[in-house]
């Protein structure tokens, strides 16, 4: 009986435990910029082939990114990614010396989209199309926002 009466309270403690959480998959997203320099990298889009060479160095990386959301513009979906405010007004002087020439979205290092600078862009966004099919891109734009919000949060208690 007694044997009984704990193997029913584990059951019904078993009940009350809460799932375990989503494991989180962690999307390291990183701007390069274009570089007609020798030693520069070369890279290829996934869907055009287009090859860009760029700098090694990421100018900007997921510790610069405070949130990433899909905007739909005119010429389709695309991801918007918003900056911290000192990456803000990294990007805008970067955009403004740097006319002419592509960032490259890598996610962990694979390259996913190229937007060539066209002018400054100094509202602390910034737009690029990403080469993937649109029924992969809102659980990517889901795991770049869980990188984002938990870098961010870290990067607050310090």
């Amino acid at each position: 009986m007694k044997t009984l009466v704990l193997a029913c309270l584990g059951l019904v403690l078993a009940g009350c435990q809460s799932a375990p959480p989503r494991p989180v998959r962690t999307e390291r997203a990183r701007f390069l910029l274009e570089s007609p320099e020798a030693g520069a990298e070369l890279i290829t889009l996934p869907q055009s082939g287009v090859q860009i060479s760029v700098q090694p160095k990421p100018v900007f990386t997921e510790f610069d990114i405070v949130n990433v959301e899909i905007a739909q513009v005119d010429m389709g979906m695309c991801l918007m990614f918003q900056l911290t405010p000192t990456a803000s007004k990294d990007l805008a002087e970067l955009t403004a010396a740097n006319r002419g020439r592509r960032l490259v979205l890598t996610i962990n290092g694979v390259p996913m989209g190229a937007r060539r600078i066209v002018e400054p862009l100094d509202l602390g966004a910034l737009l690029i199309f990403v080469e993937a099919p649109d029924s992969v891109v809102p659980a990517l734009v889901e795991n770049l926002q869980e990188t984002s919000a938990a870098l961010q949060a870290d990067n607050a208690q310090r």
